[in-house]
């Protein structure tokens, strides 16, 4: 099978074990309170199962990556949103609205588009130990100052996820590539060590994160990670790894409008699913029942007339203005 085929192919297995586990951890936060802390955490099993759906999605991930460009990859992870849209309706106990599938086609369209552009032989670039330790620091930085209390924190929080596990998987690459070389080098090194170390440390923050986003929905935070995560890897690949864009300036177009399709069907899912998150709001497609308001005064129905009227029952009423008991 060719590399680049294989590379695709990986990607959506992993992406809908993304999209399980993004459902999943959803679920949770909405069921625990915001005060409840990691250790407490730890000793629930639907938090395992969330781990474990995202431990089989980065694996395969990882090894998307051995076979493709980070420019090819990491865009097919942004089909989370997509596979996730049906897993949680049907986690939800309702059906797919018209939004929700119009923002799924766009976002597959966009992706379809991006595709074309991103094509490229298996990765062999790797990055430095300088560069690595710079790229960690600047995470860590961009984190900090996201992460900071103010208002909003769980679009702020979906952002500082997808960065990191766009890192990650920079790094990720970097490893693997390195770790699979045939050229004689050594297996083991202090970068292969620091770079394995970095991948560890953003992975599991990336997760932690993205359980604190949750606890808004699952739409609008699922999102940001979406567009955050391929960005910050693209971001690396093109100024770090020597990755390029295919094609000449037609293909260039196409992928532009790829980009602007996806992120309007990205935009149009949010939507759906924040507004079918709100208990408040109405979901698409309910019916509205006119409700007729019930008079606390027992009442008695006149029999006889063309149409039922609703006569009060006399109350007595002493001289005072008081009812009668």
């Amino acid at each position: 099978m060719n590399a680049t085929l294989l590379a695709v192919a990986l990607s959506l297995v992993s992406a809908g074990a993304y999209a399980a586990a993004a459902v999943a951890q959803s679920r949770l936060a909405g069921r625990t309170d915001p005060g409840t802390g990691v250790l407490r955490m730890l000793g629930r099993g639907a938090w395992w199962s969330a781990v474990g759906l995202n431990a089989t999605g980065a694996l395969l991930h990882v090894a998307a990556l051995n076979y493709g460009p980070l420019t090819l990859v990491q865009p097919l992870g942004a089909l989370t949103l997509v596979v996730a849209v049906p897993l949680g309706a049907r986690a939800a106990g309702r059906r797919v609205g018209r939004v929700e599938w119009r923002g799924t086609a766009l976002t597959l369209l966009g992706l379809g588009a991006l595709l074309g552009a991103a094509g490229g032989s298996a990765p062999h670039e790797t990055l430095t130990l300088p560069e690595a330790l710079g790229v960690g620091a600047a995470t860590m930085a961009v984190v900090a100052g996201l992460s900071r209390p103010g208002a909003r924190p769980g679009l702020r929080h979906a952002a500082a996820s997808g960065i990191t596990s766009g890192v990650a998987s920079a790094l990720t690459q970097t490893l693997t590539v390195a770790v699979t070389d045939h050229s004689g080098g050594p297996l083991f090194s202090w970068r292969l060590l620091t770079v394995a170390l970095l991948v560890s440390a953003f992975a599991m923050g990336g997760l932690l994160l993205s359980q604190t986003a949750y606890r808004g929905g699952l739409g609008a935070p699922l999102a940001v990670v979406t567009l955050a995560n391929p960005v910050a890897a693209a971001a690396i690949g093109l100024a770090l790894l020597g990755e390029r864009l295919q094609g000449g300036p037609v293909s260039l177009v196409l992928a532009l409008l790829g980009t602007a399709a996806a992120v309007r069907g990205v935009i149009l899912l949010s939507r759906a699913q924040a507004r079918n998150a709100d208990p408040g709001g109405v979901a698409e497609g309910a019916v509205l029942v006119d409700r007729v308001p019930v008079d606390p005064v027992p009442s008695r129905v006149v029999i006889g007339s063309p149409r039922p009227a609703v006569v009060p029952e006399p109350v007595a009423v002493r001289a005072g203005g008081a009812p009668h008991p």
